[in-house]
């Protein structure tokens, strides 16, 4: 009712006291509620601040540290030069971007840097200086007027002349107080005098001939014969012999060369065959050859038959050993004074080829041990191969540390062909489309393909993400490359026209980064299998490229791995423990 009595007509406020009790519901007072605004709290400090008549918005610059600006700053604000001491971006204070010398930000004076010089250097010399700032002179202007207010760089060409006129002049007064000095007659003639210096200014040594040797001494005669010999061992080791003479040899360890027929000791087996065209996993080990002092880097199973193995060593032999009977070691070739790289055998293995790191590579007769032809630029040959052809088998490829890839004709000697096109030296050669064409991989992390024959790249592939590839292994069906990558896994690429990357096939788990692990299949090419830098040998499901199975082969490296031919569960692994071995 009281509320209701306020807002009557009566304009006079109301003069009636309040009701005697206050706890009845007719005389409650009124509820007032606090009011409410939607709308968000904002800091309105940056925005006083700006909005001052007598603060400068310059003075305020914006601070780069923060994440966002709670008012609307100006365009002033905004490109402002950044204050205070340092810059919280850089270390020395000034950001990069406002830099334009080594010490920091210089800027352009009134004064062109040519006149600056010109001015600074005429009043070290003279003693005055055009002022840039006002049209006079400071400084000593007495010399002003003497020198008719030249400067170090506009002398008059009369004035120019005229001083060297005078210093001429005083050269050859000096010189000849020098020559009536009153010095000795001898000390004119003794080079070791300052006389004789003056007098002979164009060297100390002019006109002494009486030094010269006429005839060599004993000691330089022989140093000089020495340094000869040296020299032509050199150049005769770039044209094919090697500077350290080692004798070609070989040691047969069998007891016979022939049997009771007649056959020779590298004879296949009659009985070898394939018992079933299924290929297993191996699981134990059958069998250790070792018989190398130093690492094994490569090996190789005789072509088709596999009955033997070849091996190279870093203690520079090359190893032949038997697989299917005794198991020992039939013949050692020694001809290299280095490491053994890498070893080939022909199609029939009657002979085969070693590289080493003595830059020579030897074409041997596997039976007899012998030396057929030595081949060698002078560079290191990481790789060789013959051309797998049945009627190319004269043609030796090799890969060498001068990133190419030469070509001989082992009847003649020659070289043939030069491939030279790869960037990093030359690690793999692998012959494809039925031996028309060869892939090389280099430390270029490069592939290319080439025509046989011919010196052109018809395919080059190079990505970003690739890496040195030094393993590359042919699939059976010929329609795949197996390729060994630096970074811990095995690429797969088309042998097609296109010779593009099989994504969908990888193969990973091992670590061989740092190590030219072989990569190769299994002769009905279900598997595949490789070495790692911890002395595993890994095998994949080539379908699920999912990791079958593991073993743990050496210590150290496992470097290579060979699938035997005709024997479907066994594999040869060796690694740099100098250990060959069999496993079934």
């Amino acid at each position: 009712m009281d509320l209701l009595h306020q807002y009557s007509g009566d304009d006079e406020p109301d003069s009636s006291p309040p009701p005697e009790n206050p706890n009845s519901p007719d005389s409650s007072p009124p509820r007032l509620l606090p009011g409410r605004s939607a709308a968000p709290s904002v800091d309105d400090t940056m925005l006083a601040l700006t909005v001052q008549p007598h603060r400068k918005t310059l003075s305020n610059p914006i601070d780069p540290t923060q994440h966002n600006v709670a008012f609307n700053p100006t365009f002033d604000q905004l490109w402002a030069p950044i204050q205070g001491p340092s810059h919280p971006y850089a270390k020395d204070g000034i950001a990069q971007g406002l830099r334009n010398h080594k010490l920091g930000f210089v800027e352009d004076a009134a004064i062109d840097p040519f006149l600056f010089d010109e001015q600074y250097n005429t009043f070290h010399k003279f003693g005055y200086a055009a002022d840039p700032s006002a049209s006079h002179y400071v400084g000593d202007f007495d010399a002003l007027a003497k020198n008719n207010a030249i400067s170090v760089y506009n002398i008059p060409h009369r004035e120019q002349k005229r001083r060297k006129m005078e210093k001429k002049e005083g050269g050859e007064e000096e010189e000849e107080e020098l020559d009536g000095g009153g010095d000795e007659e001898g000390e004119a003639e003794n080079p070791a005098s300052d006389v004789w210096l003056a007098k002979n200014k164009k060297s100390p040594w002019f006109g002494k001939k009486e030094g010269l040797q006429g005839e060599l001494t004993e000691e330089q005669k022989k140093y000089a014969e020495e340094y000869a010999k040296k020299k032509g061992e050199e150049k005769a080791g770039f044209g094919g012999e090697k500077a350290e003479a080692v004798k070609d040899k070989s040691t047969f360890h069998g007891k016979e060369e022939r049997d009771y027929q007649g056959r020779s000791w590298i004879a296949a087996p009659k009985d070898a065959k394939a018992s079933n065209d299924h290929c297993y996993i191996p699981k134990r080990l059958v069998h250790t050859w070792s018989g190398h002092t130093k690492g094994v880097s490569a090996i190789r199973f005789f072509p088709k038959y596999g009955h033997l193995i070849l091996s190279a060593s870093m203690d520079t032999k090359v190893k032949i050993w038997d697989v299917f009977n005794s198991g020992k070691c039939m013949r050692t070739y020694m001809g290299h004074s280095k490491a053994v790289r890498d070893i080939c055998f022909s199609n029939d293995g009657t002979k085969f080829l070693s590289a080493g790191y003595d830059k020579n590579i030897k074409y041997w007769d596997t039976e007899t041990g012998q030396v057929i032809s030595t081949f060698s630029t002078g560079k290191i040959p990481y790789v060789v191969r013959l051309n797998p052809d049945e009627d190319k088998q004269n043609v030796l490829l090799a890969g060498m540390s001068d990133k190419k890839i030469v070509q001989w004709d082992m009847n003649t000697g020659q070289i043939t062909q030069e491939y030279d096109q790869h960037l990093g030296a030359v690690n793999t050669i692998t012959f494809v489309d039925n031996n028309r064409r060869f892939v090389t991989s280099s430390d270029d992390k490069s592939l290319r393909v080439w025509e046989f024959g011919i010196p052109v790249v018809i395919k080059y592939i190079s990505e970003p993400h690739m890496h040195s590839m030094p393993s590359i292994s042919l699939h059976p069906n010929s329609n795949w490359l197996a390729a060994q990558s630096l970074d811990n896994q095995i690429l797969i690429y088309s042998t097609r026209e296109k010779f593009q990357l099989n994504k969908k096939k990888r193969f990973a788990g091992h670590i061989v980064a740092g190590y030219a692990c072989q990569v190769n299949f299994s002769p009905d090419g279900r598997f595949v299998m490789s070495g790692d830098g911890e002395g595993k040998c890994w095998f994949w499901d080539w379908k699920s490229c999912k990791v079958f199975r593991t073993l743990k082969c050496h210590e150290g490296v496992c470097i290579g791995c060979e699938w035997h031919p005709l024997e479907q569960s066994k594999v040869a692994t060796c690694g740099w423990d100098g250990l060959i071995k069999y496993w079934d």
